[in-house]
């Protein structure tokens, strides 16, 4: 089971620093958040959440393109601790194995891209198609990336994984998906794009590794 944690903190730190770097700076956002006098959901717009709107006078909003920054910034974002909890503990024990497999370099790439696309995805749906206003925080997109890169491993290299994680990765996904739909607020559409993209990237990783060697 790849994803049992038996290291020790020093150990951690060591083998995964790109995991202890992406959740150091959730929990420092987190608290610089909490921290600020301005109410939460102005303090997030102005660390960086994504918003496609703008408030003409008290009675109009209009849509508009998000600032591209924060299709980056809005990932080290959270709204509240149990957002901040979900994605910190899911971070802690899935990301380290990929890190560990993948590599440093390749696995930080896969994590801010998996973000990107699913804030580009969740953003694509909601301002060109639902033609609807919204403020879009968290990790969420970036940590389906880690799933969606398992979700390649079970489907295209069985080998890889035990059979305990293959089914460990399929109940998260499942509970995910029930979750996502059942609970208001929750973006679908950023863990779709996010689980997408680790899927490929991936995919594009493994085959580029192959064919150099």
């Amino acid at each position: 089971m790849v994803f049992l944690r038996y290291e020790s903190f020093r150990e951690y730190i060591r083998l995964y620093p790109v995991t202890v770097i992406m959740l150091s700076i959730n929990m420092i956002m987190f608290i610089v958040v909490t921290l600020s006098s301005l109410p939460t959901n102005v303090a997030l717009i102005k660390y960086g959440a994504i918003m496609n709107y703008k408030i003409m006078d008290f009675e109009t909003i209009s849509l508009v393109s998000p600032q591209l920054h924060t299709y980056v910034t809005s990932i080290f974002l959270h709204n509240g601790f149990r957002h901040l909890l979900f994605n910190s503990f899911s971070l802690f024990v899935f990301a380290p194995p990929l890190e560990r497999m993948i590599g440093h370099m390749r696995y930080a790439l896969l994590y801010v891209l998996s973000g990107i696309a699913g804030n580009v995805l969740s953003e694509l749906v909601y301002s060109n198609m639902l033609q609807k206003p919204y403020l879009s925080v968290g990790a969420s997109g970036a940590v389906y990336g880690i799933f969606g890169a398992f979700l390649y491993l079970i489907l295209f290299r069985k080998d890889i994984l035990d059979h305990n994680s293959r089914k460990t990765v399929m109940m998260i996904l499942g509970l995910g998906a029930v979750y996502s739909f059942l609970v208001p607020k929750i973006n679908l559409y950023a863990h779709l794009g996010g689980m997408l993209c680790g899927l490929g990237l991936l995919g594009v990783m493994i085959k580029y590794r192959s064919r150099r060697r």
